[in-house]
């Protein structure tokens, strides 16, 4: 990362919230349920397929990952109800796993049933390394019971291979990203090429092994790979999809579409809104920069 962009990072935390707000609204849906309905509907419409995400995660009191579960039993339900196209994301840190793997796995698991109920799916989020153990410990205990959850996979850890060939054992469902934690480089590889490569390989040993995958990224090298893969197996569309962030390269999403593949787009909602969005940006400090212009080009009101 160049200095620059260092002190880009640096320096939004200065940002006024409202300013972020504002820029928000392209990236997270709102901070209602509704909010997301409306914007999957739109999705629906342009031929995309969904999955909502409450914000939150490390959370450390046992009550509030109660309230989290059942915020997810409503995203299932007003999905079912409104006979939308999409399925739920949830990351285990939001739903206890910094307090014990049982509660999370507990909590997870009533998700996990009233999708399977509804007939719809969960996919668990990956965070960072230290949480990667427990994360396929919890979703290999739910796929004794359950075939309606998956996981992801992050290119960038080095253990990541072992993890895929341990878990194909059995048909599985990954969505495979490139990783976005700040990790040492004993734990994950640090050059972007060597990242894209070992995604090609990951997502294409996943296929061979008869797994269904979400090619969850916004690089056009990696969604190259993945249509040289995915041509080279002769593979039908119901074998895969693509998934992209909520208001990020909508273009790429779009010609993605229009040749004739699937599109999935990760829509988030909630009253966390803020540490996402600042998540994001920190993970980009091109995307920064507009933030920081808006200081000096316009004028926000706050809400």
């Amino acid at each position: 990362m160049s200095l620059f962009n260092k002190v880009v990072i640096l320096f939004m935390p200065l940002v006024p919230k409202f300013i972020v707000r504002q820029f928000s609204k392209r990236y997270v849906a709102g901070a209602r349920l509704k909010d997301a309905v409306d914007a999957v509907k739109r999705l629906n419409k342009r031929g995309f397929m969904a999955t909502m995400d409450v914000l939150g995660e490390s959370t450390t009191e046992e009550k509030r990952t109660r309230e989290y579960v059942e915020e997810y039993l409503s995203v299932l339900q007003t999905i079912d109800q409104e006979e939308l196209d999409c399925n739920v994301s949830l990351k285990p840190t939001q739903l206890g796993l910094l307090i014990s793997a049982d509660l999370c796995y507990e909590n997870i698991k009533i998700i996990v049933e009233k999708a399977k109920a509804l007939n719809n799916f969960v996919r668990i989020d990956m965070e960072d390394s230290s949480c990667t153990s427990s994360t396929i410990d919890i979703y290999k205990k739910l796929r004794e019971q359950f075939d309606n959850v998956g996981l992801v996979l992050q290119a960038y850890l080095r253990r990541t291979i072992d993890d895929l060939l341990d878990l194909t054992t059995q048909k599985s469902n990954f969505r495979i990203c490139k990783g976005i934690y700040v990790e040492p480089r004993f734990i994950a590889y640090k050059d972007p090429h060597l990242i894209n490569e070992n995604f090609a390989y990951l997502l294409e040993t996943a296929l061979k092994r008869k797994s269904y995958v979400g090619i969850a990224t916004h690089d056009e090298k990696v969604v190259w790979h993945a249509l040289r893969i995915i041509e080279q197996l002769n593979l039908r569309k119901e074998d895969y999809e693509f998934q992209m962030l909520y208001g990020v390269d909508e273009l790429l999403g779009a010609i993605i579409v229009k040749a004739g593949h699937r599109l999935r787009i990760y829509v988030p909602y909630g009253k966390e809104w803020y540490a996402y969005v600042m998540r994001r940006l920190k993970e980009n400090p091109t995307i920064a920069m507009y933030v920081i212009k808006a200081l000096f080009t316009k004028k926000y009101k706050e809400d």
